[in-house]
């Protein structure tokens, strides 16, 4: 399961267009924004579509405005990830202010792990129907509006309906009481108008494809740099000169020039100070090695000093102790 991705995960490069096409289709919904899924109402019914019965969807509000309301739907979301023991951390803080970097952060995590259910399969589940016991789920300008014809697809055959489309514009065409459908059928089927939609929706596909393409390239660098933020805050390189220089440059406001010479110039101001430092210390020490080999020097020859004069001197202290005792007139000498 996709409890836990990393930012380098295919998951997080899947665009706008594709999230909000993925979460109208699945909910029968119509937002155009991925912010509008801020109030966790959304993601609550996401779970409940992988997750049938799991979300008590009574406490849902789909019209959460306020921040309270809205984390009163992202705590019904987190007693849902408790249950099924998800350790996936909302940050409920940064969504409920709609930002959109990170509610499309937190709709791609919710699209790879919907997707890891099942296979991402929800055939069964009625979106509709679920929504009806939520408070605002009856929203009319919130559903999708292209549900009447799939419904009407799904109860009959493609056979059955083209006569019937086919009398419909025959009646339609030839009624004397509609004037209005002679001018607007010439407008909308012929004239420049083919000719000039055709470039328009090619142009629109090719700016939403480049937009798309920006928008997973900002969040790679984006990644990417919060990935050397995180890296610099490592308490055993947080105090050196390097990563001084990284966050000179990461979060400097306004677009200098020279920020870049400033940085080196840190560092290289910052290696002179210590190599100064480390050739003090040298010198202090080889000021000091010749004191302590000269000490030692002394040492040692006071030492020899004194073991040669014991070893002179004894026989000349027995010599004299002897003739003191020949001196003193002992009993022996005078015999």
């Amino acid at each position: 399961m996709a409890t836990n991705i990393g930012m380098m995960d295919p998951a997080y490069f899947v665009g706008r267009t594709e999230i909000l096409s993925w979460i109208n289709s699945t909910l029968h919904l119509n937002i155009a924004k991925v912010e509008e899924a801020a109030s966790g109402a959304i993601q609550c019914q996401l779970m409940d579509a992988v997750h049938p019965g799991m979300v008590p969807m009574h406490r849902v509000n789909f019209d959460a405005k306020s921040e309270y309301d809205m984390i009163q739907n992202y705590k019904v979301l987190q007693d849902v990830f408790n249950k099924l023991k998800l350790t996936k951390h909302i940050e409920v803080s940064k969504l409920v202010k709609g930002r959109p970097l990170d509610n499309l952060e937190f709709m791609q995590w919710m699209k790879k792990y919907c997707d890891s259910i099942n296979g991402g399969q929800m055939n069964s589940y009625n979106p509709l129907e679920r929504r009806e016991a939520c408070k605002g789920g009856k929203d009319p300008k919130r559903t999708s509006s292209n549900q009447a014809p799939v419904k009407s697809s799904s109860t009959g055959g493609s056979r059955t309906h083209h006569p019937q489309n086919n009398r419909r514009t025959e009646s339609s065409s030839s009624h004397p009481l509609n004037p209005s459908a002679k001018p607007t059928r010439p407008a909308s089927s012929g004239g420049p108008a083919p000719s000039v939609e055709p470039a328009y929706e090619k142009q629109i596909t090719e700016l939403k494809l480049s937009v798309d393409t920006l928008e997973k390239e900002r969040d790679f660098y984006f990644a990417k740099l919060r990935d050397i933020e995180i890296l610099c805050q490592t308490p055993e390189i947080e105090s050196t000169a390097v990563v001084g220089a990284i966050h000179k440059i990461l979060y400097a406001t306004d677009d200098n020039a020279s920020l870049l010479e400033e940085a080196q110039a840190m560092i290289t101001q910052k290696y002179q100070n210590q190599s100064v430092v480390e050739e003090e210390k040298e010198e202090v020490e080889a000021d000091q090695v010749p004191k302590l080999e000269s000490q030692k020097r002394k040492s040692i020859l006071n030492i020899e000093v004194n073991v040669a004069a014991d070893s002179t001197l004894s026989p000349k202290r027995r010599i004299s102790d002897a003739s003191d005792v020949h001196s003193s007139g002992s009993p022996l000498v005078s015999c």
